[in-house]
């Protein structure tokens, strides 16, 4: 594991990642903190490798639990893993956290160390900017999801209950390279009572997943959240996969080789393909967890501010 600070500062602001040294954030943080008037912070990033020991897990958030200069942070990829390995430390969970079993926001209020889970509300916030609402009234296509980890499940979540009842999929099929995500997944459906014919699927195989995709209807959403094409090489489906017709082709990853992004865009004009990367995910995820942990108020306006400060810093 490898800590790395943008400056130094009396107080700092965490990132829980990967291969946090790449990210935009690194960048974008510092001009964020001075538009908002956050003070004398600094971004922290903590690079952990995926699926760590539990220890390690623990040992970075005791510390920074009992560091008083760390206001909190944001955590991606370890979501899960870290939840798992260290719900005892944390004084408060919100609903979300406890349902999905995954932690993506770390912050401290009247003494308290609370983990929350936001990907929920930063999900759907993403995909209503890119999904018009009443498409699934109009059209009842069908949802496919490579990935059954966190961001694939906040997904659902917003796809069953943050619409309305008649504007929500009937189908969703999930398709995972581990076959106890996707119990976890199936769990948390069935604590909300998902009212949609979910279809659990475990498979590797690239090949399978071509089969998959050309399964589902025209006008599907089809979503990457596998993680591939970003913190480990490759895509989920092979470059013989064909999108559906009128597909929406939702990429989570904004950086990295893409290998999905670009297997969607070789067909976007044959296939009338709707493609989406992560930019905007990645927004409302960080601005989502920065107004938790700072207790600012984020509206669409700062929210829009915030993304053109990160696009012209993006290339940087």
């Amino acid at each position: 594991m490898t800590t790395a600070s943008t400056a130094t500062a009396t107080k700092r602001f965490s990132f829980v990642g990967v291969t946090t040294g790449k990210s935009a954030i690194m960048r974008v943080f510092p001009a964020w903190a001075e538009h908002l008037g956050l003070g004398d912070v600094a971004m922290s990033g903590h690079d952990v490798p995926i699926h760590a020991d539990p220890a390690l897990y623990r040992q970075l958030v005791q510390r920074l639990k009992d560091d008083p200069l760390d206001l909190g942070g944001l955590v991606t990829t370890h979501k899960i893993d870290l939840f798992e390995a260290c719900r005892d430390l944390f004084d408060f969970v919100d609903p979300y956290a406890a349902l999905c079993g995954e932690v993506s926001s770390l912050s401290k209020r009247d003494g308290l160390f609370r983990a929350h889970a936001k990907d929920p509300i930063s999900s759907g916030r993403s995909l209503d900017e890119f999904v018009p609402q009443g498409y699934w009234a109009e059209t009842g296509a069908d949802v496919l999801l490579f990935g059954a980890g966190g961001s694939n499940l906040a997904i659902t979540l917003h796809l069953l209950q943050g619409r309305p009842p008649e504007d929500r999929p009937r189908r969703i099929v999930v398709v995972n390279r581990s076959a106890p995500r996707l119990a976890s997944m199936q769990a948390v459906h069935e604590q909300i009572e998902a009212d949609a014919d979910f279809e659990y699927i475990h498979n590797a195989d690239p090949h399978e997943n071509d089969r998959l995709l050309a399964a589902v209807s025209p006008g599907a959403l089809v979503v990457n959240g596998t993680g591939m094409g970003k913190d480990s090489p490759g895509s989920p489906i092979s470059d013989g996969g064909v999108f559906p017709e009128r597909a929406l082709v939702w990429e989570l990853n904004y950086r990295g080789e893409l290998d999905f992004l670009h297997q969607a865009e070789r067909q976007q004009r044959e296939r009338n393909l709707v493609i989406e990367d992560g930019w905007r995910y990645f927004i409302h995820g960080w601005t989502c967890v920065i107004e938790e942990v700072f207790d600012v108020e984020m509206t669409p306006q700062v929210v829009d501010a915030l993304s053109d400060i990160a696009l012209s810093l993006r290339e940087a």
